[in-house]
């Protein structure tokens, strides 16, 4: 807040002094065309009046064109028609001040080009040139005269118009690409959000789902099972909720005063051994091998490897029915690698869920290689390779 009002205050001092220079243009002008006499002048202090004044219209042209423009053809009508007669005939300054003038008026034209709508900037200009030429048929020495005014009126207005309107399609096209960047990255941080949810929530519920039809099972001939079974249930619940807590705080953490959201550290592969603890509680025993070995990793691929081990034991615990899995996880030079296996009922991959497209999805973001499906001896098998970039901790 402190910053910005120093800032507010510089904004509007600049504001002041644009539209100060766009009050005393006219004045200077009107002095010049009314006042002394410029012939006498040097030739370099004889347009210092005219191009001064038409000079501190620049403050205001960017956000106000059309105003500037409308003060340029104004000076244009002063010098031609209400001007002193000697600096219209007979002398080089008639001639110089109106390729000055002529060059002031196709700028600002080039701005409202460059500002506004293509229908308007085309009439614009076209109301501009058909004025610069009556005015130049108004007052002229001859028709060659005209001739070559009107060509270089035509010339210069041509130019003006389409680099504004250059302008204008780089601004647009700009402005499309900044969407469109913006656009795909909230996409990008949807599928994330989504996956991460998927992820959790899929683990969690199988869990929930295992222990609940055990404990339905054994309540009336085991109910110490029973009662273990609801201690996880509780415990899973309790901890799914305070993650989903906790992101859903992250993502309604918008207000900029508030400052970054706290992170909590994401899970990796450090946490396998309590995913196989939890997962034994649930009723499948896994075994983990090097997985709390491999030494740190970039925090994209220790996220996604655990992710992936997360996900393929969830569906070991619900669709293979088997109460045993193994998790292998070698650290290679240049890759992770990570191997889920099961001896349950096997089976091709449907893909009809989440859980296998997720994965595979989350190895091909970081450039890795992915496979699902039956083992040969029968059970399933889960394999992904990620590259390690290089100069990996």
């Amino acid at each position: 807040m402190h910053l910005q009002q120093p800032q507010r205050a510089a904004g509007r001092r600049r504001t002041a002094l644009a539209w100060t220079g766009f009050a005393l243009s006219p004045l200077l002008f009107a002095a010049w065309a009314f006042g002394g006499d410029p012939l006498h002048l040097p030739f370099t202090l004889r347009y210092v009046l005219p191009i001064l004044s038409m000079v501190l219209l620049g403050g205001v042209v960017r956000r106000r064109p059309f105003a500037v423009l409308a003060m340029l053809l104004f000076f244009v009508a002063l010098f031609e028609f209400g001007g002193r007669t000697d600096l219209r005939y007979g002398t080089g300054i008639h001639s110089d001040v109106r390729i000055i003038q002529m060059v002031a008026v196709d700028v600002a034209v080039s701005f409202v080009a460059a500002t506004s709508r293509r229908w308007v900037s085309i009439i614009t200009a076209t109301g501009v040139l058909l004025l610069q030429v009556v005015v130049a048929a108004a007052i002229r020495s001859g028709p060659a005269v005209l001739e070559t005014w009107a060509l270089q009126y035509i010339l210069a207005m041509v130019a003006a118009w389409f680099v504004g309107n250059s302008v204008r399609q780089r601004r647009l096209f700009a402005e499309a690409r900044a969407a469109e960047t913006a656009h795909a990255a909230v996409q990008a941080e949807r599928l994330r959000i989504a996956r991460e949810l998927h992820d959790m929530i899929a683990h969690s519920m199988g869990v929930i789902a295992m222990q609940a039809g055990m404990g339905r099972r054994v309540i009336g001939s085991r109910p110490e099972e029973a009662r273990q079974a609801l201690a996880v249930i509780e415990d899973t619940g309790r901890e799914t909720l305070a993650a989903l807590r906790r992101m859903l705080g992250t993502l309604r953490r918008a207000e900029p005063e508030a400052g970054p959201a706290p992170l909590d550290p994401t899970p990796g592969l450090a946490d396998l051994n309590r995913l196989a603890e939890r997962s034994r509680d649930a009723g499948l025993h896994v075994e983990v091998r090097d997985g709390a070995d491999v030494g740190p990793l970039p925090p994209d691929v220790d996220l996604s490897a655990y992710r992936i081990i997360q996900e393929a034991v969830t569906n070991v615990a619900r669709h293979a029915g088997t109460d045993r899995c193994e998790v292998v996880v070698e650290r290679h030079p240049d890759a992770l690698v990570i191997e889920v296996l099961d001896n349950g009922r096997g089976g091709p991959a449907t893909g009809r869920g989440y859980g296998i497209p997720g994965m595979r999805e989350r190895v091909s973001l970081l450039g890795g290689d992915f496979a699902a499906g039956p083992r040969p001896g029968g059970g399933f098998r889960v394999a992904a390779r990620i590259p390690l970039p290089a100069g990996a901790p």
